[in-house]
C-alpha cells in the first residue's frame, strides 16, 4: 500500500488495525511490543483514502489498544510522515534516546534506513 518494509510483520498479525472497504484493507497500523515498550509501525493508507481521517483513526486505536494492555511509551521510525506524528503527542528524538528494548525489532535492527526519523510519545 505505501511501500513500507514487511520485515517482521507476519509475526505481529494481531498487533494491526485495519480499515476496509468492502473486501480490500484501505488503511492499516500495528503495534509491536517490547515489554512496556510499543513500537508503532505499518502505517499506512490507500492513496484514495488519504485525508479522509482513517490514518488518524487506525493511530487513535493502535494506541489505544496499547495504552489498555499496559504499555508506557511507543517509538517509531518514519520516512514520510514525520509532520503527521505530532498530532499524537510524538516528538523527534535520536536513536541514542530509543529505549533498549525497541532496538532489538527488525525496523531498528535492518528494515528502516539510518535517514528514517524516531519519533516517541509517552502514554
Amino acid at each position: 500500500m505505501s511501500n513500507l518494509p514487511l520485515d517482521g510483520a507476519r509475526e505481529i498479525l494481531s498487533g494491526f488495525v485495519l480499515a476496509v472497504r468492502g473486501d480490500e484493507i484501505v488503511a492499516c497500523a500495528a503495534m509491536e511490543r517490547y515489554g512496556a515498550v510499543g513500537l508503532l509501525r505499518s502505517v499506512a493508507v490507500k492513496e484514495a483514502e488519504r485525508n479522509t481521517g482513517l490514518g488518524k483513526e487506525v493511530v487513535k486505536r493502535a494506541l489505544s489498544a496499547a495504552k489498555e494492555s499496559g504499555m508506557g511509551e511507543i517509538v517509531l521510525l518514519t520516512e514520510t510522515a514525520r509532520g503527521f506524528f505530532p498530532k499524537f503527542g510524538f516528538r523527534e528524538i535520536t536513536r541514542a534516546e530509543v529505549p533498549e528494548p525497541a532496538l532489538e525489532s527488525v525496523e531498528f535492527k535492518s528494515a528502516c534506513p539510518q535517514s528514517a526519523a524516531v519519533m516517541r510519545m509517552k502514554l
